[in-house]
């Protein structure tokens, strides 16, 4: 297995702790890298719910790559995280391109906000908190109330509680790419 380059995309502010750090952790385990994107870079403020947790340092998009640079990409919930991110439009753009890649795109929560701004949901079967399902159903997506969904490139789980399984899909699709890569490179 190649190591992999993970992108997590989020806000500066209004991240869901627990929906950043146990995928993050599980990337690092696996012996992947982890990076963490913010569309101005600097210090990103982690919350428990509403309650401020923690920050972490993050690397402007425009800064940190492209798309061609990671493996897969990540965008963690909460609500104020992707209910903010949707507006900049380079974030919605760096979805679109992920999401047009094929690489494999893991939205937990409320951030499949981001896949309904990046126009990528029409005819795709996902998940998400249940008060987005009006917003992906109006977008043409087939919302499902299931804990984690894989559809071709795209993973969608619903809340904390799914973490195990969103995480545990989101390390296959990231170790089936490096096999893959391994494949055709052998």
């Amino acid at each position: 297995m190649t190591e992999a380059k993970i992108a997590f995309l989020v806000a500066n502010e209004g991240i869901e702790r627990v929906e950043l750090t146990t995928p993050w952790d599980a990337v690092e385990d696996a012996g992947h890298t982890a990076v963490l994107l913010s569309p101005k870079g600097g210090e990103a403020k982690l919350f428990d719910h509403l309650d401020a947790a923690e920050t972490r340092d993050s690397t402007a998009l425009g800064e940190g790559g492209s798309v061609e640079d990671y493996d897969a990409l990540v965008l963690p919930g909460g609500v104020a995280n992707p209910d903010s991110l949707r507006t900049d439009p380079d974030a919605v753009a760096f979805t679109a391109a992920f999401m047009a890649s094929g690489k494999p795109v893991a939205a937990i929560c409320h951030a499949p906000w981001m896949l309904v701004e990046a126009d990528v949901v029409d005819g795709r079967r996902l998940t998400s908190w249940p008060s987005l399902k009006t917003d992906i159903r109006n977008a043409g997506g087939d919302w499902q109330d299931e804990r984690c969904i894989v559809d071709g490139n795209l993973i969608t789980s619903r809340n904390p509680d799914d973490l195990p399984a969103f995480t545990s899909a989101l390390l296959e699709a990231i170790n089936h790419g490096t096999d893959s890569a391994e494949s055709a490179a052998g």
